[in-house]
């Protein structure tokens, strides 16, 4: 078997694990969320999802990573079929690979045609702010001309992408190691200074708005909103634990799979969780709500405020979303004065940085994918999957409500394939052998009673957004062309994984019996 690169350093593979689960999702999607559902309310059962389904879904992933990886695979299809014939024929095996090969493709590709433009807005708005672009102007109005300015916004998301196939085809040790190594602690260094700042700004508008409302707007429990809203908050922590974690994607188990057999899983996973929750919950929490709120008087209309607090910050939590970051923020930073440029930037390229670190795993799986069950070479790899992003990234500059389509189908496949985690990589892979290969050269033990957890808590909890996520599904409309995206991505996906597991294991298939064994 031709030998795999594998992570040069302990730190470097901890940093680029931390780095995938870091993403736009820690510092606008989680502040989203708590905004949108009860601030204080939303933390108790976002802790709850963390402990009982994040974790344990972790460290199911990266135990399917690593076992893949003895086999020369760093790809879902391959690596389940191989899980799966645990307990069933290799005939029947099959299937399940095959299953789980086309949603982690399909995933990838229909999540990145918009993230990546998400990534460029990003970087766009990093230079806006240093240069003052938008200062001075309405701040809606200068988004809407910048996402109606297509060569632009192609520009920025250009850099991006090419920035990423720089990475990803130099490889795994000397390419997105190394990058990581550095992005990583920077991202940390920026969010650290903007926290700093926000703790110490105070009531820069007014005495009676001040960081110190956003800080108890999202750290005190309200229970009242929870017991009334209990089902709604608890599908939305669950599904941010998902996102936040990047769990249910193939990607963790992609950088799992250049692990060494007896390279720890247990420790490592939850080291990874750590500094992802740190990002999120310390920095990410720190930022977004109580800089808005401090500046309450300058985003909120005049006769929301003459309301009162509470009706400010429902404002507030109500307009909370993707675009408040390029509508509504700005006005912050230029409220700020000479000082928001700066601030403006830092906060900006804090958003590229974390989503940078996070698609250029998702980049990774696909090159992977063309390297290993295709033979393309690693280099040439990367530019075909540019070009497959190319692609897929085109509606959404050019179809209006084409993202919202498809991040919808996104949700739903994100807690469908983790569902597959546990179904194969737990239950058809055995129970014991799963809980072999979590110890095996682990540097501590999993406490007995989270075996339970796993087996039996983690998969009645996922079921909690895979309703949701399905139910909002039903009776939407889906406008031919994301229809025709998600259909096109399922095949394609299905055919390249029927393709890469029948390629290696088509003698064993033939007899219907295990032959490879390693």
């Amino acid at each position: 078997m031709e030998q795999r690169d594998q992570w040069a350093t302990k730190i470097g593979l901890i940093l680029a694990m931390a780095g995938n689960a870091v993403g736009l999702g820690n510092f606008v999607r989680f502040p989203t969320q708590v905004a949108q559902n009860g601030g204080g309310a939303f933390m108790v059962p976002y802790f709850i999802a963390l402990f009982f389904l994040g974790i344990p879904v972790m460290w199911i992933e990266w135990v399917a990573g690593r076992y893949g990886g003895k086999y020369g695979h760093g790809t879902l299809g391959p690596t389940y079929y191989l899980m799966a014939r645990e307990s069933l024929k290799p005939r029947s095996a099959f299937w399940w690979g095959v299953i789980s090969g086309m949603l982690a493709f399909s995933l990838t590709v229909l999540l990145n045609s918009y993230y990546l433009h998400l990534i460029g807005w990003s970087a766009a708005y990093s230079w806006f702010s240093i240069t003052g672009a938008y200062f001075g102007k309405n701040t809606g109005d200068f988004f809407s001309n910048y996402l109606n300015n297509h060569g632009e916004v192609m520009l920025f998301w250009g850099i991006t992408v090419i920035l990423l196939a720089i990475a990803v085809g130099q490889g795994v040790s000397k390419g997105i190691e190394r990058w990581v190594k550095v992005m990583m602690p920077l991202l940390y260094i920026f969010a650290i200074i903007m926290v700093g700042y926000v703790f110490v700004l105070g009531s820069p508008i007014d005495p009676n708005w001040s960081t110190i409302d956003g800080f108890k707007f999202i750290w005190s429990p309200n229970w009242s909103y929870l017991g009334k809203h209990f089902y709604t908050v608890l599908l939305a922590a669950t599904g941010q634990i998902f996102f936040t974690l990047s769990l249910g994607m193939g990607i963790i188990q992609n950088y799992a799979s250049y692990l060494g057999p007896d390279d720890d899983v247990a420790l490592s996973g939850l080291a990874t969780v750590s500094l992802n929750e740190f990002a999120e919950v310390v920095l990410g929490g720190s930022l977004a709500v109580p800089l808005a709120t401090a500046y309450a008087p300058k985003i909120v209309p005049p006769d929301v405020l003459s309301q009162g607090k509470s009706a400010a910050l429902s404002w507030i939590g109500a307009k909370f979303g993707l675009g408040f970051s390029y509508t509504s923020l700005p006005n912050v930073f230029v409220s700020m004065g000479s000082a928001g440029k700066f601030f403006g930037a830092l906060w900006f390229l804090l958003l590229w940085f974390a989503g940078f670190t996070s698609a250029i795993a998702m980049y990774n799986y696909l090159t992977a994918l063309l390297e290993e069950d295709l033979g393309i070479k690693r280099k040439v790899g990367t530019w075909v999957v540019f070009l497959i992003y190319l692609i897929a990234g085109l509606p959404v500059i050019y179809i209006s409500g084409y993202m919202d389509q498809v991040d919808a189908w996104v949700s739903f496949q994100l807690t469908l394939l983790a569902l597959f985690d546990i179904i194969i990589a737990v239950y058809l892979f055995k129970p014991d052998n799963f809980w072999e290969e979590l110890h095996k050269g682990a540097y501590m033990s999993v406490p007995g009673w989270y075996k339970p957890i796993i087996l039996y808590i983690a998969p009645i909890l996922l079921l909690i957004p895979l309703i949701g996520s399905a139910k909002s599904l039903i009776g939407a409309t889906l406008e031919w062309p994301a229809r025709l995206a998600i259909i096109s991505m399922w095949i394609v996906g299905a055919i390249e994984s029927y393709y890469s597991i029948k390629k290696k294991y088509r003698e064993e298939l033939e007899k219907n019996e295990v032959i490879i064994k390693v």
